[in-house]
């Protein structure tokens, strides 16, 4: 036995030897770049283990996951050409060594967890035309080195949290098409020097900090179809007249970016289609010229227009939406808007003029079935026509436009097998046909249309042609409106009249929806791929391999099964270990299994991670402490810094608010929201990993010990920061989202003072509508919060609503003007303002630290304070009036510090500071406080009606 033995060893090695040259032969990848993708694959973190593969073998032969190779005619090498890792929970960061991919032309790492900083050494790759990085958590500033890309199609980095300017370099990207920065923290101006690419289709910048004027030379452009840059602050600009010279433009989005001055000539551009310029406080009245034809959407909602409701609206015969809600339009209601449309199938119109002062409705007011139109708050509701107009005079709130489903099959249907994910196509021309789908999750992200049901047909012939799919093949399972708008859908694909695609078919499908070859109309405008279910196609797929490499896989796969073999006792000790460290994983995420938590889009973390990273939470790491625990600052491996919440031993074992706070915010993301990177579940630790905000809470820079104090300019920031960011819980966030704890602590703030809101382990989900349609005003829940915060009306009634927010925001707006905290010595804000308020006289309670500034502002933000710490719900004001009023007061600070520099928020310079010598302020005109006339409501027109909904 023992010779035998020995002569089999002897005869491995023969075997080995031989295959190690064979294998030396296959791995015919250019060395350096499998060199690179090693160093990529080192910097990444894989908790899913779908890059198994990427320590094995060379990487074109067989292919690693995804990777894809070509051979290049000009050497003997295989070079890596795309690099496609979409939706595959990496994390970690992106390695430089990603610039020595000489021949790559797409690098998409869509949809995962990546953080750190873009590198710069992305622009060696000058064959480049697809960078695909979008709904990571990148950070850091653009690289000027993007710019030398000349072959560079598509740039979409959006959903991160990149920051700094758009780089001027960028106007060298001669071939961009598609630049898509939306929902990052971008600041300065918008390049003018990007009116120089010759080809650009899709300019998207919404959802940013961009500022100053908008560049009157986008005008210049050859190819611009959609200008989207909504959610900006170009405050004290207006909108260039110039844009009206942009022949090719089909949509102009400009939501939420407070713009001022008149609404210019738009009748020069032939093809538009889409128009929003709501939230923004243009004046003067509506532009009477003709709009195009074609035209879907109006939004000029929340303005200070004026004047009466122009004739050109009518006649426009592909209308689905025109708002001109919360403005100052007078005269009668416009009677003949539908003249031109056809209702057919689920075609519609809403109009909603609500919160004007209209007060006529026309004798001949005979408005299709099909045709909504929306009158509260206009004194047309409450005259003689009142009877008229009672169907249209409720209150009503337009959000978003429906959602919807597909058919669904009949129950008559047998059910279909089980071996495979087997399902009915509703679609199918054969009744009850069953076969194995592919899921694709797609996004329009710019739509130039409000109403999607009746573009349905549209889409489907479009999609499926570019597909080359039969119409039947393409079921859209649902489809609803996110904020944006942007429009979700989940769509199957199914085989035509066969159970499965075959393998060819299915790449052949991931290639044209991953590579942008599929080209709709643009009334759609651009797509994004969200994910690829392969479903049972999942075993096949990752051994497709490329033609022309067969014979070098089959080498590979030959060695490596050799190996493998050979290596048995390895693979047996890794076995085990993997099988301890499974067990070991199960129990340290029992608790988020227990509340069936989805942890998607954040970082399980280890505790010897944590301990590292804060040098065995060392005492001087500790940068605050509450009743869950300690928070410490750390550093991660990639050298990101991080606030760690730890949980100390009888805080949150066991309980959902661990878990409810990792499960909201894996899914929110707000420039004024805190960011959730990880948490760590294990060895009876519970740690939740945020970015770290280096100014710390709201409340320690009102303390009287704060050596810095705050000036007007940058508390008035801070509360219009906090507020958007509750905002978007309320309104934007899917479902809605009550906070339940907001107060001065839980308002953090970053390098730059921007206000974030943090702490959601009491949050609620908002009510969601009944099966009868109806929503709930309230949750009835236990009572939780912080006292001086509470909502009185929630605190006796529990029952809990967006108002309760509001209340708990209104003690933060006090506690910003007076510097004291909720309850203090006996005393509570609420009372103590209230008195001083009521008096005439409110020198004695406003923070003497308050730099010199405006009596107006003043009263109009205490006014404001009190208005939401009112004691009943509905006299409080809704959070998109807050934000509203903020703004408009921010419009009123004297040119310079309406926009606060970083310098002045970073080291809060004391020279701008004015203290007075009593418990007063003096203003700038040596007015006194106590002058101050406090008997009206102190608040600007806003046009916003109760019940009224944030921008979409």
């Amino acid at each position: 036995m023992a010779r035998f033995g020995g002569f089999l060893y002897a005869a491995i090695l023969v075997v080995l030897c031989i295959f190690h040259v064979d294998v030396v032969r296959a791995q015919i990848t250019h060395p350096t770049e499998a060199n690179a993708l090693r160093a990529i694959r080192g910097s990444l973190i894989d908790p899913m283990n779908n890059l198994k593969n990427w320590n094995r073998g060379d990487p074109c032969t067989p292919r690693w996951a995804g990777i894809i190779c070509e051979k290049i005619p000009s050497d003997a090498y295989l070079h890596v050409t795309e690099l496609q890792l979409l939706k595959m929970n990496l994390s970690g960061t992106l390695a430089p060594e990603v610039g020595l991919l000489s021949q790559l032309k797409t690098l998409d790492f869509m949809w995962n967890n990546l953080t750190g900083s873009i590198p710069k050494e992305i622009g060696n790759i000058t064959t480049l035309k697809l960078i695909t990085l979008n709904g990571n958590q990148l950070s850091g500033t653009l690289p000027d080195e993007i710019g030398s890309l000349q072959n560079l199609n598509r740039l979409q980095i959006d959903e991160n949290q990149i920051s700094g300017p758009i780089p001027k370099s960028f106007a060298n990207l001669t071939s961009m098409r598609h630049l898509h920065l939306n929902n990052n923290s971008l600041s300065g101006q918008i390049p003018s020097e990007l009116s120089r690419l010759p080809e650009l289709l899709h300019l998207l910048v919404d959802s940013n900090n961009l500022s100053g004027p908008l560049p009157p030379k986008l005008a210049e452009t050859r190819s611009l179809k959609i200008l989207q840059a909504d959610n900006n602050n170009f405050s004290g600009s207006s909108i260039p007249a110039a844009y009206n010279n942009i022949p090719t433009l089909l949509k102009l989005s400009l939501r939420n970016c407070s713009l001022q001055g008149v609404i210019p000539d738009l009748s020069g551009i032939p093809q538009l289609g889409y128009l929003d310029l709501s939230w923004n406080q243009l004046t003067g009245s509506i532009p009477t010229n003709k709009l195009a034809s074609n035209i879907t959407t109006i939004d000029l909602s929340h303005n200070f227009l004026n004047g009466t409701i122009p004739a050109n609206f009518s006649g426009l015969p592909n209308l689905q939406f025109l708002s001109i809600e919360g403005n100052r339009l007078d005269g009668a209601v416009p009677s003949a808007i539908w003249s031109n449309i056809t209702f057919t199938g689920n075609r519609s119109l809403v109009l909603d003029f609500q919160s004007n002062s209209l007060d006529t409705i026309p004798a001949t007011f005979e408005p299709p079935k099909a045709a909504t139109v929306l009158l509260f708050g206009n004194p047309v509701c409450d005259s003689s026509n009142s009877a008229r107009a009672a169907g249209l005079c409720q209150p009503t709130s337009v959000n978003e436009a429906p959602s919807g489903q597909g058919p669904q099959v009949s129950i008559n249907c047998a059910p279909c097998p089980k071996d495979k994910t087997y399902e009915y196509n509703p679609s199918s021309p054969i009744p009850c046909f069953c076969a194995v789908p592919l899921g694709v999750g797609f996004r329009l992200k710019s739509p130039g249309i409000a109403d999607f049901r009746s573009y349905k047909e549209a889409f489907e012939i479009d999609s499926t042609s570019e597909l080359h799919l039969q119409i039947y093949q393409l079921y859209i399972e649902h489809y609803i409106w996110e904020a944006g708008p942007r429009l979700n859908m989940h769509l199957k694909l199914f085989p035509s009249n066969t159970t499965l695609f075959n393998m060819s078919e299915v790449v052949q499908l991931r290639h044209l929806l991953a590579g942008w070859e599929v080209t709709l109309s643009d009334i759609f405008g651009p797509y994004e791929l969200l994910n690829f279910t392969l479903g049972s196609y999942a075993d096949e797929f990752p051994t497709v391999v490329s033609s022309g490499l067969s014979k070098g896989a089959l080498a590979g796969i030959l060695a490596g099964t050799i190996t493998a073999a050979i290596a048995m006792s390895v693979v047996s000790t890794i076995f085990i270990m993997k099988r301890r460290s499974k067990r070991r994983t199960v129990s340290r995420r029992s608790l988020l299994s227990r509340f069936s938590v989805k942890v998607d889009g954040v970082r399980f973390f280890t505790f010897e991670e944590m301990a590292g990273a804060t040098n065995d939470f060392d005492d001087s790491a500790q940068v605050g402490q509450g009743g869950y625990g300690k928070v410490y600052k750390g550093n991660l491996a990639d050298g990101t810094a991080v606030a760690i919440k730890r949980a100390h031993e009888d805080s949150l074992q066991g309980s959902k608010e661990f878990c409810t706070e990792i499960e909201l915010l894996s899914r929110l993301h707000h420039r004024n929201l805190v960011s959730l990177i990880g948490y760590c579940d294990e060895e009876d630790e519970q740690m939740l990993v945020y970015e770290f905000m280096p100014n710390g809470t709201l409340r320690d820079h009102l303390s009287v010990t704060s050596k810095i104090p705050l000036n007007f300019s940058q508390r008035l920031h801070i509360a219009l920061g906090a507020s958007k960011g509750i905002l978007y819980l309320h309104t934007e966030a899917d479902p809605p989202i009550f906070h339940r704890d907001v107060k001065a602590t839980n308002i953090l703030l970053d390098s730059k003072f921007v206000a974030k809101v943090a702490d959601f382990g009491l949050s609620r989900l908002a009510p969601v509508p009944d099966i009868e349609g109806t929503l709930p005003a309230h949750i009835s829940t236990v009572v939780k919060g912080t006292p001086g915060y509470l909502d009185p009306e929630y605190f006796l009634t529990h029952k809990l609503t967006e108002k309760s927010d509001v209340y708990s925001l209104g003690i933060v707006l006090l506690e910003l003007l007076t510097g004291m905290k909720p309850i203090q010595h006996g005393k509570n804000i609420v009372r103590e303002v209230n008195t001083a308020y009521r008096s005439g006289d409110i020198s004695g309670i406003i923070d003497s630290r308050i730099s010199s500034c405006s009596p107006e502002c003043i009263t109009r933000f205490l006014s404001l304070a009190l208005k939401c710490c009112q004691d009943e719900t509905d006299a409080r004001p809704y959070m998109a009036e807050i934000v509203r009023e903020l703004d408009a007061i921010r419009s009123l600070l004297p040119e310079g510090e309406d926009l606060v520099s970083v310098t002045s928020m970073e080291i809060g310079s004391s020279a701008t500071l004015t203290k007075s010598t009593s418990n007063s302020v003096t203003t700038t005109t040596g007015e006194h406080f106590g002058s101050f006339q406090t008997s009206g409501s102190g608040r600007a027109h806003s046009g916003i009606p109760s019940g009224t909904v944030a921008p979409r």
